[in-house]
């Protein structure tokens, strides 16, 4: 049904219009919830690349349907253990959240505590001397992105 309604959205609107986009995502997530990641994440890279597309890289990292679907990117690459790119794409969002929605949202701490948990689970493969150093980088780089928003 999905596919459908993407199918008459690309042929009335174009496979780049961010209401198209959005469908791109949604089947994304459909494609999650059915454990179909490989297809899931050629989704949510297609959404992402047509709204960069459609807005231009300043407009994308604002317009939440974007950073939604970064989210969602974050998440599948959380699940299938790419760590260091669903922390890019966590970053991204958070950054994008925060000047959108502040710093002190829900959704911006819900990306806080999962940064600080992709941290953790990164930590426990790292040595000691290597764990506060990476733990003092990620605190300050969440850090930064929160002043940055609050200008």
């Amino acid at each position: 049904m999905t596919r459908r309604a993407l199918k008459g959205l690309e042929d009335a609107l174009g496979p780049k219009h961010t209401s198209t986009l959005l469908t791109v995502h949604n089947l994304g997530l459909l494609y999650t919830n059915q454990g179909k990641l490989a297809e899931a994440e050629a989704m949510y890279n297609r959404a992402l690349q047509g709204y960069e597309h459609a807005l231009g890289p300043d407009l994308m990292s604002s317009y939440i349907p974007a950073l939604n679907t970064m989210f969602a990117f974050g998440d599948l690459f959380s699940q299938t253990d790419r760590k260091d790119m669903a922390k890019t794409m966590y970053t991204r969002a958070l950054s994008g959240y925060a000047a959108v929605r502040g710093a002190s949202s829900d959704i911006c701490k819900d990306l806080e505590g999962r940064l600080q948990t992709l941290q953790l689970t990164t930590a426990e493969t790292c040595d000691d001397a290597s764990i506060d150093s990476k733990a003092r980088e990620s605190k300050s780089l969440v850090r930064r992105i929160l002043r940055k928003a609050r200008r």
